[in-house]
């Protein structure tokens, strides 16, 4: 279906034109020393001017409506035609409008012909330009398009490496609890469920809320600790004015995972973890706290996982440089992980998601 005429196009070519026709008279009394004959000469000017833009920009927006498609011969022997026609009827036009007899000349043609030529140009032009920026524009929209997907490809990337590892272990943890201790084995079967049922929702959603997420790593935590026993114990601390903050999901999961993995897990006795939230206004802190080896603990300390550059990758993704993931040895010990998010801000993620 053909689009519209651009009618509001149209008239601000015609506003341009008034503008040329004006220089024009203006340059014409001030070349010839006559400044007193400068409403004359514009009044010739409107008359040539408008008679000469209408009918070629009529054409112009109407067969060759997109710049691409202009066809330069076709269109010159449109602006021949019509640009003499309109210096003849401009001219007497104008001398009938102010009572003198037209007096056509090839200079005064000429410079229409000039004039004619400069506007075109002008028009074709700024529609190349517009042209130009809308392509631009799309191609940065299929750029991000394409960056949303890679980040979703990520998430589903990170879901598959964190995921299988730790249910193999709760299974088998599993089959051999049920025989010895048949309580405990449901507590973790338990844990288990209701860690599937939250995780399950993260993966099929493109933004989760801070809620939403503490309560993946309630359930996550109390599956480790049914696995570990008296070796973890941990604390969550959520106000309630955060709740309801919107984040992309699966943040905190690499980052608690990584410290019970390769800082808890692998010490003798155990230790904690501490997961808090807090703000100054505009920038949230996700803080991941552990009393386990620390960071120097071997090749697999905190910050060498793939779920910890995986979590990096994805910050720069969806927020620039307004993110960022922080790893640091802890006061007492063990290593403290923590995310800054700017509040304000609706990342890719949330802001394409269905």
């Amino acid at each position: 279906m053909r689009p519209p005429f651009p009618i509001k196009h149209f008239l601000l070519d015609g506003v341009y034109t008034v503008v040329l026709c004006t220089i024009c008279a203006l340059l014409i009394s001030l070349v010839v020393g006559k400044q007193h004959m400068f409403f004359p000469n514009l009044v010739v000017s409107l008359c040539i001017g408008l008679l000469a833009w209408a009918p070629i920009d009529l054409l112009r927006l109407s067969v060759w409506r997109q710049p691409v498609a202009l066809r330069w011969g076709p269109f010159l022997a449109v602006t021949s035609c019509f640009v003499p026609l309109a210096y003849y009827g401009g001219s007497k036009l104008a001398g009938r409008l102010l009572g003198i007899p037209a007096m056509p000349s090839w200079s005064m043609f000429t410079f229409t012909l000039v004039a004619s030529a400069c506007l075109t140009l002008f028009f074709t032009s700024r529609e190349r330009m517009v042209a130009a920026r809308a392509a631009i524009a799309q191609e940065k929209n299929r750029a991000d398009q394409t960056m949303l997907q890679a980040t979703r490809a990520q998430l589903q990337l990170l879901q598959a490496q964190i995921e299988p590892h730790m249910l193999f272990n709760t299974l088998a943890n599993l089959q051999g609890l049920i025989a010895l201790d048949p309580e405990r084995a449901q507590r973790m079967l338990d844990h288990l469920i209701q860690y599937l049922r939250a995780t399950l929702g993260s993966s099929r959603a493109g933004a989760t809320t801070l809620g939403q997420e503490f309560a993946l790593m309630e359930a996550y935590l109390g599956l480790m600790s049914v696995r570990m026993g008296t070796r973890l114990s941990y604390a969550l601390t959520l106000p309630e004015a955060l709740r309801a903050i919107a984040l992309p999901p699966m943040l905190l999961q690499p980052l608690v995972e990584n410290a019970i993995t390769h800082g808890l897990e692998p010490k003798i006795d155990g230790g904690h973890i501490a997961v808090d939230a807090s703000h100054d206004g505009v920038v949230l802190r996700l803080r991941v706290a552990d009393s386990g080896l620390g960071l120097h603990a071997g090749p697999g300390r905190p910050g060498h996982g793939v779920g910890i550059f995986n979590t990096r990758a994805r910050l720069l993704a969806l927020y620039g440089e307004g993110a960022g993931l922080s790893l640091e040895a802890g006061a007492a010990g063990g290593a403290v992980a923590c995310l800054t998010l700017p509040i304000a801000h609706t990342p890719k993620e949330a802001a394409c998601a269905p």
